[in-house]
């Protein structure tokens, strides 16, 4: 019963698996160096980008792509500002991380106060605070300094985390869920059916053995926060309505609850 418009919204917002939940049940730093690690983190990467693209259509408020104008800004945008972070961390960041290094309180100002600020350039550029954060993170990510950088940083990514999670709960209206609780429940069992035995199907076909085939397919299969985010900034650009906003919440949340436990009961 939703419009077609609402109806591609969610299916777009069904595409992708958590970064969150993927890297945060990995088990311990070893499996990162493995094949499987690898292969993941990748698979996810790839999926962020793709993310980051379906946001650009949705920022534009036209998924049509009849109106090309605020498509064209957006797209226009996304390119001059990677490029832009890239020859600033090259020219600017990395010098004065080199020379400050020893200065750990120095280090994490710098790094939080440009994560931040990229965000907000972003979000005056018309797109996201998301997408400027992304590209904040990625354009830090390459320098030597990156691992130094992840480790202070961790409990105030942890901490983040938590209230990310509070927030998306605090936030859901409950007088909904009558309306979506069936729905929500089709397409969160639908999810977590589907995307395992595709993922599994995918690496096979590239030659991968069957107990990492079925690993990293439940591994990735519930819904991504880039679900939230494309629910969030579809329903502020007026192009879904809110009970299609809170069926991709609501959807989001039950994936990531029994994903979750799948993992940890199932996966080492």
């Amino acid at each position: 019963g939703y419009s077609i418009v609402e109806s591609i919204i969610i299916g777009i917002a069904m595409m992708f698996s958590s970064t969150i939940i993927g890297i945060k049940l990995l088990p311990t730093t070893a499996l990162h160096h493995k094949h499987s690690g690898e292969l993941m983190v990748g698979m996810l990467l790839m999926q962020d980008f793709l993310a980051i693209l379906a946001l650009l259509f949705v920022i534009s408020g036209d998924i049509s792509g009849q109106n090309l104008i605020p498509l064209g800004k957006t797209l226009l945008a996304l390119p001059l500002l990677t490029l832009a972070c890239f020859f600033v961390v090259k020219g600017i960041l990395l010098p004065l991380f080199s020379r400050f290094d020893r200065i750990s309180e120095y280090v994490f100002l710098l790094a939080i106060g440009w994560c931040l600020g990229i965000s907000e350039l972003a979000h005056y550029l018309g797109l996201s605070r998301e997408i400027g954060a992304f590209i904040a993170g990625i354009a830090m990510a390459t320098s030597p300094i990156a691992q130094f950088i992840s480790l202070n940083l961790k409990s105030l990514r942890d901490f983040f985390l938590i209230l990310f999670f509070f927030s998306l709960g605090s936030g859901f209206d409950l007088s909904l869920i009558p309306l979506i609780a069936l729905p929500a429940a089709i397409l969160a069992a639908l999810m977590l059916s589907i995307k395992p035995w595709t993922y599994h199907r995918l690496l096979r076909s590239q030659s991968e053995s069957e107990k990492l085939a079925w690993d990293i397919g439940f591994r990735l299969g519930q819904n991504s926060e880039f679900s939230l985010m494309i629910a969030y900034l579809a329903f502020s650009t007026g192009l879904i309505g809110t009970q299609a906003s809170h069926l991709i919440q609501a959807t989001a949340i039950i994936t990531f609850l029994v994903s979750s436990y799948i993992v940890v009961f199932n996966f080492p």
